[in-house]
């Protein structure tokens, strides 16, 4: 079910207009017509794109009386937040790994008479 939970955000997320509607909504609730605003599609355009999200987990709709607000859910970019994290970890460690073997390397190539570089042409 993770995985499937991550497909669907990912691919949600694939979207520039939909990722650009959740990062307005790290900073407020708002309604359907408060998002559509900036943009220069429908309101039904930017609907489809929150059906999407919502489809994927990453919002929810309340009723607040007349209003509609759309939240942002933290839990489902909790979940991408952590699948990414363990391999960034790995990579992070196999660049360690890398740092420390070129470390380890002499600074000149060995064998090499002097005023020669490493393909034998004169320097």
């Amino acid at each position: 079910m993770a995985a499937d939970a991550l497909s669907r955000a990912f691919s949600a997320l694939a979207d520039p207009t939909r990722r650009d509607l959740v990062a307005r909504l790290t900073l407020a609730d708002a309604t359907l017509t408060e998002l559509a605003e900036p943009y220069d599609v429908s309101v039904q355009s930017v609907a489809k794109h929150l059906k999407v999200l919502q489809e994927a987990g990453l919002v929810s709709r309340t009723r607040e009386a007349q209003r509609r607000p759309v939240h942002l859910e933290a839990d489902v970019l909790d979940l991408m937040t952590v699948w990414i994290e363990r391999y960034r970890r790995q990579a992070e460690e196999r660049y360690r790994r890398l740092d420390d073997v070129l470390a380890a390397m002499p600074d000149s190539p060995p064998d090499t008479p002097s005023g020669t570089s490493a393909t034998g042409a004169p320097s």
